[in-house]
């Protein structure tokens, strides 16, 4: 099997050696049995996301923002009659 070296940030390596479950355990074990859920893009993920981009938005960047904004709808009015 071929094999692929990586580096960690000190952080990111203590939870993955968290996350082992015993000794005999590799960390490709580990990370094969994770869970990445797609997370809804809201205003914080947003701001982080273009916290690291160039100041310039490009056609992707829009498209994430217009996404974005047709996906956060409103809370529904729990006072409002008109709408049951």
């Amino acid at each position: 099997m071929a094999t692929k070296t990586i580096t960690l940030e000190l952080d990111a390596y203590e939870k993955l050696r968290a996350a082992k479950r015993n000794d005999r355990e590799s960390f490709s074990m580990v990370v094969r049995r994770a869970i990445w859920p797609d997370a809804p893009m809201n205003g914080e993920a947003i701001l982080a996301y273009l916290q690291n981009r160039p100041f310039h938005f490009s056609e992707e960047d829009l498209d994430h923002i217009e996404a974005a904004d047709k996906a956060d709808v409103p809370p529904k009015n729990p006072w409002d009659e008109s709408n049951p």
